[in-house]
């Protein structure tokens, strides 16, 4: 008998409803879900590669080891066993952080493992953690730490209600949104033209989203800090500075206003590649918007100065108004809200508060960048990381030199990866522990609700049962988190501390998780509670949870999400400051000190060498990273790895259509076919990454049969973002010839 199943697919940030139609073990059909009151019935291509990704053969169901002969089965028991004693005795002889961890994107997309990531943590007892956020939005998250005092405090463009909607270095019509979730942007963007609003595109290529603008810009790549300060300057400079009824909450104005007054658009044009009448025109429309949100991405915060970049983003829409008011960028209200319960244990984020061993990059929110992750283990001494654990990451494809970051693998004493395959980086494990596949486990996401264009909430029960013998992520993590605690018990009252937090999260499971965030949020009635947690503490929350849990309190909780399958719409943003900001006195400082001195040390860059191209980045619909390429729906057709480049290099550098040519730096080379078009501004050129999945032992038969290569091979670790030192992956200067 045919039934149809609800839930969101969860393989990109858009939160796309979806209706699967299946018969027992059989998936029918996939379709979009039009009664999901946030997508309403759109879906991209991507959704339908859930049914390829749960039927994978390539999948990994049981936990293996890595032996003399090959890839072996064992045991839960002894998977964890041997894990945890291996772990903890690496840390007993070299020290704590002789361990290092590393979270991938997709551990944002499961929330049983999100929900068990911080006891997990401090079970590992190390400094030396490492994330995909320092190859992507770590910069947005400084910046909102710096100018609302939350790490997480994320303004979102208000897409629906906005009449000036100016977008640099992103492409949401490929990503369906990043730090914005947002379903069919296509027709969000329609609906935003209809009504006579404007989109204006800067990018150094012609984006798919650049191609539906009403303006598209083209940018020299690494230089958005530098047309950002003009427009700043601008504003000033003709008086259109006005912040609207947040201005009394503004500090610092008249020292913005001194720091940009040198960087006037006729000083940067040649630089950005814009002209400087150009420019003003830019910051004159977006003053005289009666509702305009400015929006960054990955084109942005991944160049050479990415976070004074993002705060400048943020700064643009407090200037001129549109901060936290209708049709400019706004603050969500979750169901399950992740600012306000990190707040109650003070863990709002940090940074610098100590620096890694080998190039004294600074931590932020507990994490160093990338950038050194593979010198910090081939770096002798104390602190040498020595184990290593993944969690969905393939940071031998996703980070700058994957080349070195094998080669630091290989020498590992030992490593363990929670993940689904034997891919490029998880085949240097010697214990790959394989969790439920996503329709085999509930979804929720308290992170993407969090950024969504509306208030939205949605809990989706598994398609499938989890097979038997299998676990989830958050078992696994519960299941290594366990030992290890025991492990390093020394005393009674500790093992007794490790047992009763063991057996919370036991009972709590994913579910009671969600349901207690639902419980504490702001459409539930706990408000008693939640303010006893904020007075005491969170680590109090063991204490009040049963009788929360147990409470016919009205309100949000899990099963007013069951009833919903399609999900709940709880409104549009609405103003939320200044409550919801976590800053001294609840003001936002415009200028914060940790910003000052690298701006006052700007300087404009030398110009590139005339044998060089900039290489930027690129997305497709449907792909996502690197963790998608076994989906033959979302790999056939045309190869789309390849170099774009503008038919004038093309031309001086002797290059066809197709053929192959080779990009070369001082980190390596990769070789490509060439894909000649005028969507890319001359000097650039543009290569996806994720790709490149033909190294020896890999066990992915499909990907390995789609042509490309990394792109990260030929980025060097060199290369870091002027504050954080976080990964440069944009505006790398390269060598382009015909092979």
């Amino acid at each position: 008998m045919k039934q149809l199943h609800y839930r969101n697919c969860n393989l990109c940030e858009a939160m796309c409803g979806l209706e699967i139609e299946h018969q027992g073990d059989q998936i029918i059909a996939i379709r979009g879900d039009k009664a999901d009151p946030f997508s309403e019935g759109h879906i991209c291509p991507k959704a339908v590669a859930l049914q390829d990704l749960h039927n994978d053969p390539d999948r990994l169901r049981h936990p293996v080891k890595r032996t003399a002969d090959g890839w072996q089965p064992i045991s839960w028991e002894q998977a964890l066993d041997e894990t945890a004693e291996r772990l903890h005795a690496i840390q007993r002889q070299h020290g704590k952080d002789s361990v290092g961890v590393y979270f991938g994107n997709p551990t944002a997309h499961n929330h049983g493992a999100l929900l068990m990531l911080a006891p997990f943590i401090k079970a590992l007892r190390t400094r030396q953690r490492y994330s995909a956020t320092s190859a992507d939005q770590l910069p947005h998250q400084l910046a909102t730490l710096q100018l609302f005092g939350h790490q997480a405090l994320f303004p979102i463009p208000d897409i629906d209600r906005t009449d000036y909607f100016l977008v640099l270095g992103g492409n949401p019509m490929a990503s369906n949104g990043s730090i914005m979730t947002v379903p069919n942007i296509r027709g969000r963007l329609k609906a935003l033209q209809a009504r006579k609003g404007r989109l204006v595109v800067v990018d150094p290529r012609r984006t798919e989203t650049a191609k539906v603008a009403d303006e598209h810009h083209f940018i020299r790549p690494g230089t958005d800090v530098y047309l950002l300060l003009a427009l700043t300057q601008v504003l000033f400079e003709e008086k259109r500075v006005a912040p609207g009824r947040l201005a009394d909450l503004v500090d610092d104005m008249a020292l913005l206003e001194e720091m940009v007054t040198p960087w006037t658009p006729e000083r940067v044009a040649d630089t950005v590649g814009l002209s400087a009448g150009a420019i003003r025109q830019l910051a004159g429309d977006l003053a005289k918007a009666s509702r305009a949100a400015v929006y960054s991405r990955v084109g942005v915060t991944t160049s050479a100065h990415g976070s004074l970049s993002a705060w400048l983003v943020y700064v643009l829409n407090i200037l001129t108004g549109n901060l936290d008011r209708e049709g400019g960028v706004m603050f969500t209200r979750p169901a399950f809200d992740i600012v306000a319960i990190a707040g109650l244990s003070g863990d709002t984020g940090g940074f610098n508060r100590y620096r890694s061993r080998v190039h004294g990059y600074p931590e932020f929110a507990g994490e160093f960048p990338v950038t050194t992750l593979a010198d910090e283990m081939l770096t002798p001494g104390a602190g040498q990381v020595k184990a290593f654990v993944t969690h969905a990451g393939n940071p031998v494809l996703s980070c700058p030199d994957g080349n070195r970051l094998e080669k630091a693998l290989g020498g590992l004493d030992f490593m363990v990866s929670i993940d689904l395959y034997i891919n490029e980086t998880t085949r240097h494990a010697n214990i790959i522990l394989p969790p439920t596949g996503q329709l085999e486990h509930a979804q929720f996401d308290p992170i993407f609700q969090a950024v969504a264009v509306r208030n939205v909430a949605k809990f989706s029960e598994p398609l499938f049962d989890k097979p038997e013998g299998s676990l989830h992520d958050w078992e696994i993590m519960l299941g290594l988190m366990s030992r290890l605690n025991r492990l390093n018990a020394k005393t009674r009252r500790q093992r007794l501390q490790a047992q009763m937090l063991d057996g919370f999260l036991s009972r709590m499971g994913d579910r009671g998780l969600v349901d207690l965030g639902l419980r504490l949020g702001p459409y539930s009635h706990a408000g008693k509670v939640f303010g006893r947690l904020k007075r005491d503490g969170l680590h109090t929350l063991p204490k009040v949870a049963w009788r929360l849990l147990r409470s016919r309190q009205k309100g949000m909780k899990l099963k007013t999400l069951l009833e919903a399958p399609h999900g709940i719409d709880l409104g549009a943003l609405t103003p939320m400051l200044p409550e919801r900001l976590f800053t001294a006195g609840n003001r936002i400082p415009l200028v914060p000190p940790l910003y000052r001195e690298p701006l006052a040390a700007l300087t404009l860059p030398e110009p590139v060498a005339r044998d060089q191209l900039l290489m930027i980045g690129r997305r497709h619909i449907r792909s996502n990273n690197s963790w998608m390429h076994n989906s033959q729906r979302l790999v056939k057709g045309k190869g789309r790895c390849d170099v774009m480049l503008h038919p004038e290099d093309a031309a001086r550098l002797g290059i066809e259509p197709g053929a192959a040519v080779t990009v070369r730096s001082a980190t390596g080379s990769i070789t490509l076919p060439a894909l000649i078009s005028e969507d890319i501004m001359p000097g650039v050129i543009s290569v996806p990454h994720g790709w490149g999945h033909d190294r020896e032992g890999v066990q992915l038969e499909v990907a390995r049969s789609a042509a490309g290569q990394s792109v990260n091979d030929v980025i060097g670790n060199d290369r870091v973002e002027s504050l954080t030192a976080m990964a440069q992956l944009n505006g790398i200067p390269v060598t382009v010839e015909a092979a």
